[in-house]
């Protein structure tokens, strides 16, 4: 027990001011939430250059976010056990190179190769960003600030994606989306090498390899299923037996880890209200707002005749809306409560997203994208704060890296299935009209739906989210 309560505390005599762990902790999640949207305005350019079909378009952003969320729970369980700035170097480093390897990409397998192995670095990485933050913050009204600013941080990254996409295409080419990781992330590597502090909270047990793959293969094959459905058809063999596998496998999975000595994820934890009720919620929501900067990105270029540039630039008031609300989130929590921010924050990007639905193939800035953006990405980032304060709250301090691993996958596993889900919707719409007026109407089904999936998740919020404080200092 004496060993256990040493490991938890940092082994190095001296600190660093707080403010540097939590600058490099959010730097690292910028990079890895950034990598998810950054590719966006690139899409056109990559497909022109190698080839890609639509469907490949769409791997491009699921390869990178299912490895992500499929090896998070290893990545969070790793940290705890191994060490939080050791997984942190190692999946920064991991996620640096891979960023390197999808950037010389002359195939397109090449690159979605690439883009899986950033996914892993970026799982490994991500679970440390929060458990490292939330070790240098005590908990209470600091805290509340800490994980504001990693979440406004995590937010603003998918937000500023496309304006550093943008900016990168039209100045360099598509390449550079992936090539500026590598500067970058050779900077906050030494950063962190030199000023985390390591801690860990286990024994060195090891690792539930087999249940990462087995999350992992089932989330891959479920969204494959989900993507044959464009082309096949809900009822083909070709559509069911994937789905079906993938199903299976994630069941296989649940059975795996109720028996396991060392669990990648304990069912345990799931029965903490405020864990499970958060995650679900995450899930939920994220599955709706994941696919936002896809769509708006592609409406833009391929509806309105955008510019990558343009396309960025225009959604560059989306991006302070999220952050905005990211910050301002702890303040109106401590007023109103958690449960009651995250459901006020869906219900704002439902409204958002609904707005969105009436976009035409002539639509106005303004109110085709500027002001439904703001909305979609202001609830954004009301409803973040407060499910990620909420789904960490309840964790045991051994858990800690493992809930904010589960945090993570539970967002980026609803948005990786839910973009395969609103793209398939989108192009069963669209048909096989290649006009501009076919191409909106199929983007305004996949908004109008995600709006009806925020606002059961909203409800879902109201019914089960525990009416807890949280945040208040």
């Amino acid at each position: 027990m004496l060993r256990a309560a040493e490991d938890t505390v940092p082994t190095r005599r001296t600190a660093p001011p707080t403010w540097v762990v939590v600058a490099l902790a959010c730097a690292g999640q910028f990079l890895v939430v950034l990598d998810v949207s950054v590719v966006n305005v690139a899409l056109p350019s990559m497909r022109a250059d190698l080839g890609l079909s639509a469907a490949g378009l769409q791997w491009v952003v699921n390869a990178y976010a299912i490895a992500f969320a499929g090896f998070m729970l290893l990545g969070g369980r790793a940290g705890d056990l191994y060490g939080r700035k050791r997984m942190f170097l190692i999946g920064l480093a991991l996620f640096t190179l891979a960023s390197l390897a999808g950037g010389l990409a002359r195939q397109d397998w090449e690159l979605l190769v690439g883009r899986a192995a950033q996914g892993l670095g970026a799982a490994v990485l991500a679970p440390s960003t929060l458990t490292l933050l939330t070790a240098a913050v005590p908990e209470g009204a600091a805290r509340a600030r800490a994980i504001a600013t990693w979440t406004a941080v995590g937010a603003g990254g998918g937000a500023a994606g496309g304006l550093v996409g943008g900016v990168l295409v039209d100045g360099l080419s598509w390449r550079w989306v992936l090539l500026i990781n590598v500067p970058v992330g050779a900077v906050v590597l030494a950063g962190s090498a030199r000023w985390l502090v390591e801690s860990r909270a286990g024994d060195g047990r090891r690792l539930d390899l087999p249940g990462a793959l087995l999350v992992t293969a089932g989330l891959g094959t479920l969204a494959y299923g989900i993507v044959q459905t464009e082309a096949e058809g809900w009822t083909a063999a070709a559509t069911l037996v994937p789905l079906a596998a993938g199903l299976a496998l994630i069941g296989l999975f649940l059975a795996v880890e109720a028996r396991a000595k060392a669990p990648l994820m304990p069912l345990k934890l799931l029965r903490v209200r405020s864990v499970s009720a958060a995650n679900a919620a995450m899930f939920v929501s994220g599955s709706a707002m994941f696919c936002m900067w896809f769509f708006m990105t592609l409406y833009a270029q391929n509806v309105l005749g955008y510019s990558p540039l343009d396309a960025g630039l225009a959604l560059v008031p989306s991006s302070l809306a999220v952050v905005f609300g990211s910050k301002v989130a702890p303040q109106v929590m401590r007023s109103v409560g958690a449960r009651n921010l995250a459901v006020l924050g869906t219900l704002i990007a439902a409204a958002g997203f609904g707005w969105q639905s009436t976009m035409t193939a002539d639509g106005s800035y303004a109110t085709a994208i500027m002001f439904p953006g703001i909305l979609m990405m202001l609830g954004a980032g009301l409803a973040g704060t407060p499910l990620a304060a909420l789904a960490t709250s309840g964790a045991a301090p051994g858990d800690a890296g493992l809930v904010s691993g589960l945090v993570n996958t539970s967002r980026t596993m609803g948005g990786s299935l839910g973009l395969a889900v609103m793209s398939t919707i989108a192009a069963t719409r669209t048909g096989a009209r290649g006009s501009a007026d076919a191409l909106t109407e199929g983007y305004a089904e996949a908004f109008r739906t995600s709006g009806y999936v925020l606002l059961a998740g909203a409800v879902l919020m109201l019914a089960w989210l525990p009416r807890t404080r949280t945040g208040q200092g």
